[in-house]
């Protein structure tokens, strides 16, 4: 396994969670003193997981996906029992090294697109390759590490 990313485990559907759902969206701002009441409750796992047995989540490392959202840190939910499209974000094992990139047809072929200008697309021409999922959400911590 690479820099880039770490398997942390399949989901577990198992465990159930509810937590409030404010009904009423925020326009990044304080709710209206109207809305003081929650009318539903929302389990985040049956929310990003669709296919319990077929996903898993897997830490995201280094920058090279920073132009689509995904920075070092970030937890990917992936989706094995998905058909990976054009333009899919993707974690795919790569002559035996994981990476997580954008699918991509380019002239006629196959390639692996970063979201960092600083790492070229990788050809999929004549590589040992094993799409492990489709990434279908993100989940990033807007706080910095240390802090409780």
């Amino acid at each position: 396994m690479n820099k880039y990313c770490v398997v942390l485990g399949q989901a577990n559907s198992s465990l159930t969670v509810y937590l409030p759902l404010v009904d009423t969206p925020v326009r990044a701002g304080f709710p209206s003193p109207a809305d003081d009441y929650l009318e539903t409750k929302l389990d985040l796992t049956s929310h990003l997981v669709k296919h319990p047995s077929a996903t898993y989540y897997i830490k995201a490392i280094g920058d090279s996906m920073i132009d689509y959202g995904i920075y070092s840190g970030d937890l990917l939910v992936v989706d094995r029992s998905l058909q990976p499209k054009i333009d899919d974000i993707v974690v795919a094992a790569v002559d035996g090294e994981l990476t997580c990139k954008c699918l991509s047809f380019i002239n006629g072929e196959h390639h692996l697109l970063s979201g960092n200008k600083l790492y070229p697309p990788i050809s999929l021409v004549g590589k040992d390759v094993h799409i492990w999922g489709v990434v279908i959400h993100t989940i990033h911590s807007l706080r910095k590490r240390g802090h409780s």
